[in-house]
């Protein structure tokens, strides 16, 4: 996505075309296809500058990277798209360091006979999402491969941010006492995805939670500055996103199921389907670690936030030289939350 804007003939058949191998060839098709629907779509002052990379002035503080796959399979879904989904999963990356989204970058792979019709929705969602985030697409790639080789369209974003002096958030900062806090109900991504996948009708429509965290971040970091750790559970889910933190910090979790936010329907559906929400994907949902006697605070601040509403403490650190994590059940046992094995929800995101 390099060259500058121009005007071909005849244009896109956005409504009946289909991608075919002139379009990742360099050519002239190539940027026609760049022209008339990446850019009209993206557009903004970085990416219209038209070269092979987007030069810009850093800004004051420590940088942050990250960069992240989409294979989804639908690519369309209750909720959100392929397209949303990869802006909202590299912003959120980005924030769980307590960073500043600034620019993403994407990367297309093709598959030849895509329709553009659906590669136009796909890249309009991009944008909606991309620019009701502030984070625009400053810079990226298409390719095209052969029919058959690349299941439609599979897109790869990476982002850049930064995180403001003083602010230091690590999965390796977990501490025996720390407060476990959720900012919302658990597994409504995977649950949503694999309804339409299957489709599966459960009398109420699931739809899935993607969205962009890192205003929500900011206010939290505002309000509480000393976040040890912060991730959004995705792929593995709560339980395992809670193995990393225990095995990072080297501590043990404990978390009390009765606390954990879960939706009847997404329970209901999880039952059915023989899956477990702990250990189910979200795409719009993060655990916060704080020291307990912030976590009152903390838990105020998300709660007054559109996407934190219904945050909950759902646990505490622990000192455990096993590094496991514990969950009280809602019958007053205890079992551990063991790593994911497997994998109950293949392209996920």
């Amino acid at each position: 996505m390099t060259d500058k804007p121009r005007r071909f003939a005849p244009g896109l058949d956005l409504q009946r075309g289909a991608v075919d191998m002139s379009h990742g060839s360099g050519g002239r098709a190539m940027a026609q296809l760049i022209a008339e629907l990446f850019q009209r779509h993206l557009d903004n002052e970085l990416l219209r500058q038209g070269n092979d990379q987007a030069l810009f002035q850093p800004p004051a503080g420590r940088l942050v990277m990250s960069t992240d796959g989409h294979v989804i399979s639908p690519l369309f879904f209750p909720g959100g798209d392929i397209g949303c989904l990869a802006v909202h999963g590299t912003i959120n990356d980005i924030a769980m360091a307590g960073a500043r989204p600034l620019y993403l970058a994407a990367g297309f792979i093709l598959e030849e006979g895509f329709p553009l019709a659906d590669l136009a929705r796909v890249v309009a969602s991009m944008a909606r999402a991309a620019n009701e985030a502030g984070v625009p697409v400053v810079t990226g790639d298409t390719k095209v491969v052969e029919r058959g080789k690349a299941d439609g369209l599979f897109i790869t974003t990476t982002g850049l941010g930064v995180v403001p002096e003083g602010i230091h958030i690590s999965g390796d900062r977990a501490q025996p006492g720390d407060a476990i806090l959720l900012s919302g109900t658990l597994g409504d991504h995977g649950v949503a995805v694999m309804s339409q996948r299957e489709n599966l009708g459960f009398g109420t429509e699931i739809r899935s939670d993607t969205a962009a965290l890192h205003d929500l971040v900011a206010a939290m970091v505002a309000a509480v500055p000393d976040i040890h750790c912060l991730r959004d559970p995705t792929r593995g889910g709560f339980a395992t996103t809670l193995n990393e933190f225990a095995r990072q910090s080297g501590v043990g979790m404990r978390v009390r199921e009765h606390a954990i936010p879960i939706r009847e329907e997404v329970a209901a559906a999880c039952e059915l389907l023989g899956l477990d929400p702990l250990y189910v994907a979200n795409e719009g949902k993060l655990i916060a670690i704080c020291p307990a006697d912030q976590a009152e605070t903390l838990l105020a601040t998300m709660r007054a936030h559109p996407q934190g509403r219904d945050a909950a403490i759902v646990g505490e650190v622990v000192a455990d030289p096993h590094q496991f994590v514990r969950m009280e059940t809602a019958f007053g046992g205890e079992r551990v939350v063991d790593w994911l094995t497997g994998e109950p929800l293949p392209r996920i995101c």
